[in-house]
């Protein structure tokens, strides 16, 4: 019998999804737990299964629309089977109810990964330079997308957008002569024209970034501390360290992948830093649980590697590149973003020399991991010579870490990437 696709829930605090891309067309046969669309959620872009069998005959949702849970997305029909009478118009949710309902509200985080958004379906014309205006003349475009066109003198107006509704995104912009087409100045004088303001509407992604934030800075009393590392036995070490392992042909090693091990062994070493706030207590966690920040177009996600306490210099490396590249695929599951005891964040890749990051709740302390730099220093004799330096920032939830408790870390930190065999097991 005919079945309604209803928007599912697809992750535990999910109150709606975008639609980002149908992988089947009309008249295509689907088949149970086959993925049939891409969905952003408020955590990430997953793909979704048919949760019945048969032909897809008709689709309501339009690639880049927005619907809450329970909508009816498309309708399925047994082959052979005749269409409703008002096959043609998507039901409302009250007409709608079938035994897909039930299934479709059941969470399927579980095996949903998230999707890089793509072009319209084939149905569709390819997007043109006039796809990435909106209906009042506004150009649909990405943040990073406009940053990167102001940087290198692209005018967006005579780009053509390739991401869901004809956005122009991130490699739109990388692809577009100069000027978009439209001849340079060479940065001599300002580019001719003017810019109107835009409203970007938030993405479900950013809107849960933007409640988190805010919730951390208004509900947990910040305060920060910072200390210098001296990096040149480290930079030494991991030089020696990359010349042994491609010579056996193993992977280049990351300054990251060290202040990762150092992290997760001063955490050991100092266990109060590992907690949460519980309102009438504090959990102190027995798993190192690290989150490392991604940054990927829409925003900024931080998969989790579990039990860091167990794992090497290599395994630790190996298992965030993997969860890496997924994010900036899309392919994350949201159980593997949860669950993170303390956090990384490093700027040192953008040249930042410092910075303060915002507690990623409900952790209790997390790191900013500064830039290294060649400067300067004074050494043990008291003479002056070059060195190379960098800062650390340490952002902590004083209902949980005391200052002295956040000093005691960082010295342990310091220890370990200042003396870096310390760091190699």
């Amino acid at each position: 019998m005919a079945a309604y696709l209803k928007m599912p829930k697809l992750s535990d605090t999910m109150s709606e999804g975008t639609l980002v891309k149908w992988l089947k067309k009309e008249g295509d046969t689907v088949s149970m737990d086959e993925d049939i669309a891409e969905v952003e959620t408020d955590k990430a872009t997953m793909t979704m299964p048919s949760f019945d069998e048969g032909i897809l005959y008709r689709i309501y949702v339009k690639e880049g629309e927005t619907v809450v849970l329970g909508a009816s997305l498309a309708l399925i029909l047994e082959p052979g089977e005749e269409p409703p009478a008002d096959a043609d118009q998507a039901p409302s949710s009250a007409s709608a109810a079938d035994p897909a309902e039930d299934k479709a509200e059941k969470p399927v985080a579980e095996k949903a990964e998230a999707a890089a958004p793509a072009p319209a379906a084939a149905k569709s014309p390819p997007p043109s330079v006039s796809s990435a205006l909106s209906a009042d003349g506004r150009i649909k475009a990405s943040p990073l997308a406009r940053k990167l066109a102001e940087e290198q003198g692209v005018d967006l107006r005579r780009v053509t957008g390739s991401g869901p509704g004809g956005r122009i995104i991130k490699k739109d912009v990388l692809n577009a002569p100069a000027g978009g087409g439209g001849g340079s100045n060479l940065g001599l004088l300002p580019a001719p024209g003017s810019r109107g303001d835009q409203s970007i509407p938030l993405t479900g992604m950013r809107r849960v970034i933007a409640q988190r934030l805010l919730e951390s800075k208004t509900t947990i009393p910040h305060f920060y501390l910072n200390i210098e590392i001296d990096t040149e036995p480290l930079m030494t070490m991991r030089e020696q360290v990359n010349a042994a392992s491609t010579a056996n042909g193993g992977p280049k090693y990351t300054v990251n992948d060290f202040i990762m091990r150092a992290t997760v062994l001063a955490t050991d070493s100092v266990p109060a830093v590992n907690a949460s706030f519980q309102g009438d207590s504090i959990l102190q966690h027995g798993e190192i649980n690290l989150s490392v920040a991604v940054a990927i177009e829409e925003g900024l996600v931080t998969p989790v590697i579990r039990s860091a306490q167990m794992k090497s210099i290599k395994e630790l490396a190996g298992e965030l590149k993997e969860l890496a590249g997924r994010a900036k695929d899309k392919k994350l599951t949201p159980a593997e973003m949860q669950g993170g005891t303390i956090t990384i964040s490093n700027l040192g890749a953008f040249g930042i020399g410092n910075f303060d990051a915002i507690i990623n709740p409900p952790q209790a302390a997390i790191l900013a991991i500064g830039t290294i730099t060649k400067q300067p220093v004074v050494n043990a004799a008291n003479q002056i010579v070059p060195g190379q330096r960098m800062w650390i920032g340490m952002s902590c939830d004083h209902r949980v870490i005391d200052g002295a408790v956040g000093a005691r870390f960082l010295s342990e930190l310091k220890r370990f990437l200042e003396t870096p065999i310390l760091l190699i097991s």
